[in-house]
C-alpha cells in the first residue's frame, strides 16, 4: 500500500474577526469599496487643488509694512520733518504691533514706514494707523492729507525692450500705449525705464526782464501763482470732511503761453509766451538704455501677490503676437528675463520624470512582482501625488520653484516606499500568510519606516 504524500495548504481568511480589524488598516484592508472610493476622492481633490493653485516663481510670504505717505510742496527738509514727519510720529509711537518704525524727510516729502509683527492682521493694522494718522490737526496748511497704505509685492514675470533706431522720444506714445493696453488684458503692474522724464524749460531773455522792469524771481513768482494744484483748506469733520484744492496747473508748453505776466489792468496783456521762449525737453542727468546701439525703453511686466506667473505669462504672448503686427517701421519688441520659462520648465521636468518614473516602476514591478500588487502599488503613486497638491491648496500653498523641488524629491521617495511595502505583502504571502493578513501585516510592519522616511525629508525642507 503506498503512504498519500502530505500536500502544501495555504490558510484561508476566515472571520474577518479573525484578522483583527482593530485601527484604520484593518477596517479599510476589510472594506475594499471604502478603500477605493477614498482613492478616487483622494484623486478627485488632487485635480480640483491643481485647478486652483496658484503658479508663481517664489513661494508667497506676507509683507507687513505699512507707509504713510506726506507731500507738501515746496517745503523743506528741516520744515517737513519739524512740521510733519515728528507730529506723525508722535501719534504712531504706540500702535500695536509695531517692529520697527522708519521715516524719511525730504524736500516736499514725508513718508513714514512701519513694520509690524509677523501674524498680525494687516488690515486691523492699517486701520489702527489711519485712525492715528487722522488725530493728527496741526500739520501745515499747505501740505496734502496723508496717504496711509500697505506695501505691496511685486513679482517679474518678463521683461520687454522697445527699440528704435530715432530718438527716444519719438517712441514715448508708442510705450505708454503698450502700458495701457497689456494693464488692460491682466497685468498688474508695469515699471518703465529708460524713458526720459520731461520737464518745461521756460527761457526769458534779460532784455525782455529790462522793458519789462521785472525780475526774474517775479516772473517765477507769478508763474508759480498762476500754476498749482495745492489744498487751500478742509470743510466739514470726521468723515463728513472734503478738503478744498486749488486747480489751475498748467502741464503744456501752450497752457504756460497763454499765462499772463502783465494784466490789462496794468495797461496792457502780457503773456508767457510774448517774452518767453517755451519748451519741453527731457531732464538732465538721467540713465539711457541702448540695444543694439539704438535707444531703447524697458517695460518690467509684473504679476500681484495673488495673480498666476503662467497667466501673465500667457497674456503677455498674445499680446506680443498682435503687437508684433502692428509695429511702426523700425521699432522692435525684444522680450527677455522670462522667469516663467523656469516655473514653467521645472514643471515639465516633475511631469516627465513622475510619468518615466512611473513606467519603469511599472515595467519592474510586474517582470519581478504578482501583477495584481505591481498594478495597486504603480496606482498608488499618482494617487499620493495629487493627494499632496490638495493639501498643498488647502494649506494656502502654491506651485513655485521651491515646492516643485520638494516634489521631484519626493517622488522617488513615494515609489520606494510603495515597492517596499508591496514587496512585504508579497512575501508574507508567498510564505503562507492569506491575503489580507499579508496585506495589513505589510501596512503595519512598514508604517514605522515609511513614516520616518516621510518625517525626514520634511525636516530637510524646513529651512528652505
Amino acid at each position: 500500500m503506498s503512504e498519500a504524500k502530505p500536500t502544501e495548504t495555504r490558510p484561508t481568511e476566515t472571520n474577518p474577526t479573525e484578522t483583527n480589524p482593530n485601527g484604520l488598516i484593518g477596517i479599510f484592508s476589510q472594506h475594499p469599496v471604502a478603500a477605493n472610493l477614498l482613492m478616487v476622492m483622494m484623486f478627485m481633490a488632487g485635480f480640483w487643488g491643481i485647478k486652483q493653485l496658484n503658479t508663481q516663481f517664489f513661494p508667497s510670504f506676507n509683507i507687513d509694512y505699512v507707509s504713510v505717505f506726506v507731500s507738501w510742496s515746496g517745503a523743506s527738509s528741516e520744515d517737513v520733518e519739524s512740521l510733519i514727519t515728528t507730529s506723525l510720529e508722535q501719534e504712531l509711537q504706540d500702535v500695536d504691533f509695531v517692529k520697527q518704525m522708519t521715516s524719511t524727510s525730504a524736500e516736499g516729502i514725508s513718508s513714514i514706514s512701519l513694520e509690524f509683527e509677523e501674524g498680525t492682521d494687516m488690515g486691523l493694522a492699517v486701520d489702527q494707523v489711519k485712525q492715528r494718522v487722522d488725530r493728527v490737526r496741526n500739520l501745515p496748511s499747505g501740505a496734502d492729507l496723508p496717504e496711509v497704505t500697505k506695501a505691496t509685492r511685486y513679482e517679474s514675470v518678463a521683461r520687454l525692450l522697445v527699440s528704435s533706431p530715432g530718438d527716444v522720444n519719438e517712441i514715448r506714445d508708442l510705450v505708454y500705449r503698450f502700458e495701457q493696453e497689456l494693464l488692460d488684458r491682466g497685468i498688474a503692474k508695469i515699471f518703465i525705464s529708460g524713458l526720459p522724464e520731461e520737464e518745461i524749460s521756460i527761457e526769458v531773455p534779460s532784455s525782455k526782464l529790462r522793458e519789462l522792469g521785472l525780475s526774474l524771481d517775479e516772473i517765477g513768482q507769478r508763474i508759480s501763482l498762476k500754476s498749482r494744484d495745492a489744498p487751500v483748506g478742509v470743510i466739514g469733520r470726521s468723515t463728513n470732511s472734503r478738503q478744498l484744492r486749488f486747480r489751475e496747473r498748467r502741464e503744456t508748453g501752450l497752457e504756460f503761453e497763454s499765462l499772463p505776466i502783465i494784466s490789462e489792468s496794468q495797461g496792457r496783456l502780457v503773456t508767457l509766451g510774448d517774452i518767453a521762449t517755451i519748451e519741453r525737453k527731457p531732464k538732465e542727468g538721467q540713465t539711457s538704455i541702448y540695444y543694439q546701439g539704438f535707444p531703447a525703453v524697458e517695460l518690467s511686466l509684473n504679476r500681484s501677490e495673488s495673480g498666476d506667473s503662467l497667466k501673465s505669462a500667457e497674456i503677455f504672448h498674445q499680446w506680443l503676437e498682435q503687437a508684433d503686427k502692428d509695429l511702426p517701421a523700425g521699432v522692435v519688441l525684444t522680450p527677455f528675463n522670462e522667469r516663467w520659462k523656469l516655473l514653467e520648465g521645472r514643471i515639465d521636468l516633475l511631469v516627465k520624470n513622475g510619468l518615466g518614473g512611473l513606467l519603469l516602476v511599472i515595467l519592474i514591478l510586474f517582470l519581478f512582482m504578482n501583477a495584481r500588487v505591481a498594478w495597486w502599488v504603480s496606482v498608488g503613486i499618482p494617487v499620493s501625488f495629487m493627494a499632496a497638491l490638495a493639501i498643498l491648496y488647502f494649506l494656502g500653498g502654491s506651485i513655485n520653484m521651491v515646492s516643485l523641488f520638494g516634489l521631484i524629491m519626493a517622488l522617488g521617495i513615494i515609489v520606494d516606499d510603495a515597492i517596499v511595502v508591496g514587496e512585504d505583502a508579497m512575501t508574507r504571502y508567498e510564505e503562507g500568510d492569506g491575503y489580507m493578513m499579508a496585506a495589513q501585516g505589510a501596512a503595519k510592519s512598514m508604517l514605522g519606516p515609511v513614516f520616518s522616511s516621510s518625517l525626514t525629508t520634511i525636516a530637510a525642507f524646513l529651512p528652505l
